[in-house]
């Protein structure tokens, strides 16, 4: 659907991009892909293998700017309004809950994160039956329209409205008022809460192109191929300043003010933002839009980092094409073809892995519920076997490159989030290093429907181990957090 052509006919030199490039891959290390368009022509895309464009990704909070697009169409067909309240959509929910501070909450302050509670709502490990009680019942201790919070529970009960509303998930609606028509792939599709209704505030599945795609429309302001599909009106309040979000007086680039369920950013940009490192910025200005899939989960300069590359890099050198340069281009292209996702980088051999290969340590009782554990070595690669709580595992690595598997803990969320799921397995990837003679490294990298990491430290001191395991995932790997203490059998 979108026209490729080269970095200097969209106005930009090759070797720019390929400076941005090596910049993200050194201080914001674990990109799935990068696309970059100008006019709607492509100029740039890559993907680190295993990601391809054909690949679904969660999109997380992204989905909450597609869900504001829903809401916006309710209110154009005049089935809802800005100023209907909470109380009275759900009214069957709110029972006896009596707040005065609940009762003036109205769609638009749920649009802005201007809600009525700063209370956190832990709906994943809580795994409440019913989403929508829990919100309706939860203490309010802020005056609604006054002050930004983010509250994702209260996008997820925007996307519960279109469905009690338009008997469709917000997914569904969408698809069928703009989405199928703009090119949107036909099996992209939302994941589940427990209750039955769509998660609309974090499951969209989709491609890297798919993302490009609803950027650019919502950049276009709703029209696409000189049709218009929101009114425009909507669309300018959508993606423009209407709640200020800087409580700390930051210079960050995500506190520039906050629109409909879309960010504001620096230098006249909008942009829709994941927890896992999606983004997609607009950058009217210049025609300009950049996405980028990720899991920087536990690096939260990430994004700063490639919101201030992307701009100073990019956006800010734009301008009418340039004369071709193939020089340039190939060496850009030459460091492209071949990107694999992140892996640790570092000693991959060690003398002392001999000393410890095949020998099994007993661990005493620690937060992991591990038992024990051993480790086989074999040339480039190694497993890591151990007994927990739900039996015997084993996990295998590559020494300085990722090796492609299962993650062996069963039973995390496949469609419905928060669910148990039986036999489910997520894809992962994981790669290790020696960071000192006798301490080893392994990176664990899900790269499933749900996207996490986690680090496991192995120390080794006389005939004992130390261990320290860490994780930064959303509600699973809760297994693999903590310290212990093992001693050679």
């Amino acid at each position: 659907m979108f026209e490729k052509i080269t970095p200097e006919q969209a106005g930009i030199s090759s070797a720019r991009i390929l400076e941005f490039m090596k910049i993200i891959d050194e201080l914001s290390p674990g990109t799935h892909s990068v696309i970059m368009a100008r006019s709607g022509k492509i100029f740039h895309e890559c993907y680190y293998a295993p990601f391809h464009k054909d690949f679904k990704h969660r999109m997380y909070s992204v989905t909450k700017s597609f869900m504001a697009m829903a809401i916006g169409l309710l209110i154009e067909d005049g089935k809802l309004s800005f100023d209907d309240k909470f109380v009275d959509l759900y009214s069957e929910y709110v029972g006896d809950n009596k707040s005065e501070l609940l009762a003036e909450l109205t769609v638009r302050d749920m649009l802005t994160m201007e809600t009525a509670s700063s209370k956190d709502i832990f709906w994943l490990p809580d795994k409440p039956k019913d989403r929508c009680i829990v919100y309706a019942q939860t203490a309010c201790d802020k005056i609604p329209g006054t002050l930004f919070d983010y509250d994702s529970p209260a996008s997820f009960m925007l996307g519960t409205l279109v469905e009690r509303i338009t008997g469709k998930t917000f997914f569904e609606f969408i698809k069928e008022r703009f989405l199928d028509e703009i090119g949107f792939s036909q099996d992209a599709y939302c994941l589940t809460a427990p209750g039955g209704y769509a998660w609309s505030d974090s499951g969209i599945m989709c491609t890297s192109r798919d993302m490009l795609t609803f950027a650019q429309f919502v950049m276009n302001k709703g029209v696409w191929n000189g049709k218009r599909y929101i009114n425009e009106r909507f669309m300018n309040e959508a993606t423009s300043k209407q709640v200020d979000n800087n409580h700390m007086g930051l210079q960050n680039f995500d506190c520039c003010g906050y629109g409909y369920q879309i960010w504001i950013g620096p230098q006249n940009t909008f942009f829709f933002n994941g927890m896992g490192g999606q983004l997609a910025i607009c950058v009217p200005d210049k025609n300009f839009v950049f996405v980028v899939n990720a899991d920087t989960q536990g690096n939260p300069s990430a994004k700063q980092i490639v919101y201030h590359a992307v701009m100073h890099i990019i956006a800010e050198n734009l301008s009418e094409s340039l004369p071709d340069d193939a020089k340039a281009l190939g060496e850009l292209n030459e460091y492209c073809k071949d990107l694999k996702l992140y892996a640790l980088k570092g000693n991959t051999k060690s003398d002392f892995a001999d000393s410890i290969n095949g020998a099994t340590y007993k661990l005493e009782k620690n937060p992991m519920n591990i038992e024990k554990i051993r480790f086989d070595f074999q040339g480039e690669k190694g497993v890591l076997n151990f007994t927990n709580a739900t039996g015997e595992k084993e996990l295998t690595f590559g020494m300085g490159y990722n090796e492609f598997g299962k993650f062996p803990e069963e039973g995390y969320s496949d469609i419905v989030g928060g669910a148990y799921a039986a036999g489910n397995k997520y894809d992962c990837a994981c790669s290790a290093i020696w960071t000192e003679p006798q301490k080893l490294q392994i990176k664990v990298q899900i790269i499933d429907k749900y996207f996490g990491n986690g680090a496991m430290t192995f120390g080794f001191k006389d005939n004992r181990v130390g261990i320290c395991m860490a994780k930064n995932a959303e509600a699973f790997l809760c297994e693999y957090e903590g310290v212990a203490i093992g001693i050679r059998e």
